[in-house]
């Protein structure tokens, strides 16, 4: 029989909510006060970019502008280092600082850091399970003797789960060698670091927060169907 009842878990689902927003609101609050503290060296994103890759030894990286908001990413696949408008031609330490970040992964993928290639590898099933996932619990739960559906659904969600949790590690790797790096290089001097380090800990948050939303979700699931009794 289709299910139709109320749902008493869906606070676990505002609570993942409230936990994401405020996350959000935090990185781009933080990342908008240090935008207007410019760097003593003067560099750019950019520029920033190009000596860190360059002082670890790695020459086949092409930094690209990209456009959009904190959009900056690594692509591994062509060796791309992707810098959005608030960051390529920005010398604040807030710029400097996300571009080191992404410089962090090219240097991962460089050195074949163990948990960006286990990520790497799981991307397209976590992208399976968080295509089909749903669908297939919307089904299950609308036609009747077809409970299996919910079941392999929060089975494939829980994939999805499981790439956040594997991208945890590599976030906060690649912004400990970014705050390192800077150190190092001199690029940002001691202030500016400590600077630079609340903006990296702020967009760390986001993914904690991503990683535990999707985790209450999941518990919710569990919680909803799991015990059920379908005769």
């Amino acid at each position: 029989m289709p299910y139709f009842y109320f749902d008493p878990y869906y606070y676990l689902v505002i609570i993942g909510a409230l936990l994401t927003l405020v996350a959000s609101a935090r990185v781009k609050t933080t990342f908008n006060k240090y935008s207007k503290v410019r760097s003593l060296s003067g560099l750019t994103g950019a520029e920033a970019a190009e000596r860190i890759l360059h002082s670890a030894g790695i020459y086949d990286v092409t930094i690209h502008h990209v456009s959009g908001n904190l959009s900056d990413h690594y692509d591994p696949r062509d060796k791309t280092l992707n810098l959005s408008d608030s960051v390529y031609g920005s010398n604040s330490v807030a710029a400097i600082g996300v571009a080191a970040h992404e410089c962090g992964h090219a240097i991962q993928h460089d050195k074949g850091y163990a948990p960006l290639r286990l990520r790497t590898v799981f991307v397209p099933v976590a992208n399976f399970g968080s295509t089909l996932a749903w669908p297939l619990i919307l089904l299950g739960m609308f036609i009747g003797g077809f409970e299996s559906l919910i079941t392999l659904g929060i089975i494939l969600f829980s994939f999805a789960v499981l790439f956040q949790l594997i991208t945890l590690p590599v976030e906060f790797n690649a912004s400990h060698r970014a705050v390192r790096i800077l150190d190092e290089t001199g690029i940002l001097y001691a202030d500016e670091v400590t600077n630079t380090r609340k903006v990296l800990n702020a967009a760390a948050l986001t993914y904690v927060a991503g990683a535990a939303a999707s985790i209450l979700q999941l518990l919710r699931l569990v919680l909803l169907f799991g015990g059920r009794d379908r005769d």
